[in-house]
């Protein structure tokens, strides 16, 4: 109920007052049935920005931090992301990574849209980069179509740091279905898993445009704070 009313009379028409989006390829979205949608992450704003547009409901996979934060505003924001079709997962771990698949499959064996960023994280530079392939698992596994999704102007609106998004025009872009059945029973080697995340990310760089880096996002932050620390020491104190 909250979902509904979250979509059609608070936020869905916030965001289309604020970024205008314009919609491309909704047609490949099926009507019903389980299907992937996966799409590239450039802001915060992604979340909310989807499901604001699409006729269906979709859920999509959340970091947990979203739902674990203290006091009052944490309690606020977890049934805030809860409410928008959000499920947290814990990306920590050896058994993140199949904590995260065990969630999805439970959504498409309902017969519902779940929704991935296969990078793991937003892009802190609004460069594409390597998928990981627990999508391709779950497809897969879940025997599903995955429709890749472009979001297109989200950084420029929100980049990483900007808490409030500027009011600028996006558009959001949805590529044909990908058919793995070729695939069938194989979701456990992992080269077939590697070269289907591949066609993902694919196509998702053909609808979006983007400049591509085959390493993961995490990776390069992680190498772009090191650099960082280096050249800016934290100074004792005291």
């Amino acid at each position: 109920m909250f979902y509904r009313l979250l979509k059609y009379v608070i936020l869905g028409p916030l965001l289309r007052l604020m970024f205008r989006p314009r919609i491309e390829g909704l047609e490949h979205v099926p009507d019903e049935g389980a299907a992937i949608v996966a799409g590239n992450h450039l802001s915060f704003s992604d979340h909310f920005l989807m499901p604001a547009i699409l006729k269906r409901r979709i859920t999509f996979l959340a970091k947990a931090e979203y739902f674990t934060g203290p006091g009052v505003k944490g309690r606020l924001t977890a049934a805030f992301f809860r409410s928008a079709g959000q499920i947290p997962v814990d990306r920590s771990g050896k058994e993140a990574g199949q904590a995260a698949i065990r969630e999805g499959l439970g959504v498409l064996r309902r017969g519902e849209l779940l929704g991935i960023y296969p990078e793991g994280t937003r892009s802190h530079d609004g460069r594409l980069y390597k998928g990981k392939v627990g999508v391709a698992a779950m497809a897969l596994k879940a025997q599903v179509p995955v429709i890749p999704c472009a979001m297109i102007g989200t950084f420029e609106a929100q980049p990483p740091g900007q808490k409030i998004p500027s009011m600028r025009r996006i558009t959001i872009r949805f590529g044909e279905p990908l058919d793995f059945a070729r695939y069938a029973g194989m979701d456990g080697e992992k080269a077939i898993l590697r070269a289907v995340t591949d066609e993902i990310m694919y196509a998702i760089l053909e609808l979006s445009g983007q400049e591509y880096v085959d390493k993961y996002a995490a990776q390069v932050k992680a190498e772009a704070e090191e650099v960082t620390a280096r050249k800016f020491p934290r100074m004792p104190f005291g």
